[in-house]
Order: structure tokens, then sequence, then C-alpha cells
């Protein structure tokens, strides 16, 4: 089966529609000088006997270009054919390329975020690192010298036996004010356990 004689066009749904468009305004201006119903049922019919010619020949040109019925065609409508599915590879893969350059692109310029990032967090982390160095120097030297004085306390108490075990104070009971000795001072004691 051939198409349109030897050589296979295809047209644009962008150009069929604008061939309608066209169509219906020349027929709406011959319409607008003789307002007639039945030209207007046959400009209706010739359009849709048109419309359909046209959605046969544009399904025939897609069978085609998917690689069925191919039969009819002849050596040049098959080169012909060929070539235009060439054309649209490549505008295909060229349309692919694009968008991943496009992607190549931000992901580059993200990585380049991310880097400049890491390094704002590398030099925070040393700043911090610098900072409890010291900290640790001040409050070791203090921790030290804190040691030391406690090692050289003029008073100590100690439970006479081991220097490190704890020591138990407890208050003893107050003697009961006597009415009788209003002089007596209360005493208080502690008694070591």
């Amino acid at each position: 089966m051939t198409l349109m004689g030897a050589s296979v066009s295809y047209i644009t749904s962008d150009a069929l529609v604008k061939s309608i468009i066209d169509r219906y305004n020349k027929q709406k201006e011959e319409q607008q000088q003789l307002v007639n119903p039945a030209s207007e049922v046959k400009f209706w019919q010739r359009e849709a006997a048109s419309l359909r010619k046209e959605l046969q020949y544009l399904q025939e040109c897609h069978r085609q270009l998917m690689g069925e019925e191919l039969s009819g065609l002849s050596a040049k409508d098959l080169q012909n054919l060929e070539n235009q599915l060439e054309m649209s590879l490549k505008g295909v893969r060229m349309k692919k390329e694009q968008i991943l350059t496009d992607e190549i692109k931000d992901l580059n310029r993200k990585g380049n975020l991310i880097y400049h990032e890491n390094l704002e967090l590398h030099k925070k982390v040393k700043l911090v690192s610098q900072e409890n160095s010291e900290l640790r120097e001040v409050y070791g030297k203090q921790n030290v010298d804190g040691a030391n004085r406690a090692s050289q306390a003029p008073c100590t108490v100690g439970n006479g036996y081991d220097s490190h075990a704890p020591i138990h104070l407890q208050l003893s009971q107050p003697y009961p004010h006597n009415i009788e000795a209003p002089g007596k001072s209360m005493k208080l004691g502690l008694q070591l356990q």
C-alpha cells in the first residue's frame, strides 16, 4: 500500500487542525452569503468525509512508523520511512541528551554546595575541638590546684582507722529545760561512730 504516490509525507497535528479551521472559516464566509440549511448539511458531510480520509491516512502512517503493514511499500517509500524514523530518533536522542546534561549540571551544582557545607562543618568541628582542648587545660589546672589545696588542709577529720572510710555523725538529744536551773545553757553534742 503506497501513501500519496511514491513518497511518504506526514501531516503534523498542528497543520491538520489549521487546515480544518481554514476550511471551516472559508465555508462560514460562504454560508453567510447563502444562508441555506441544505448547504450547511453538505458542508458538514464533506468535512466529515475529509476528516475520515485524513484519520485513515494518519492511522496508516502510524502503523507504518510502528513497522506494520509495510508489504505494499516500494524501496523508495521504505527509504523515506527509514529517514523519517532516523530524524525522529535523532530528535529523541537530542532531547534525552539535553535532559541528562541539565541533570548533570544540577547534580554538580548540588555537589559543590555540599562540598562547601562540608568545609564549613570541618572548620566548626576544628574550632569546637580547639575550644574543648582549651577548656580541658583550664579545668585540668583547677582540678589539680583543688587537689593540692585539699591535701594541704590545716585540719582534717578522721575516724582513727581508715582515712578514706566515711565518717558518720549523729546529733544527740538536747537536755530538757529545767525550770530549777535557768542559768544552765543547753549543750549539743556530736557522737562519732
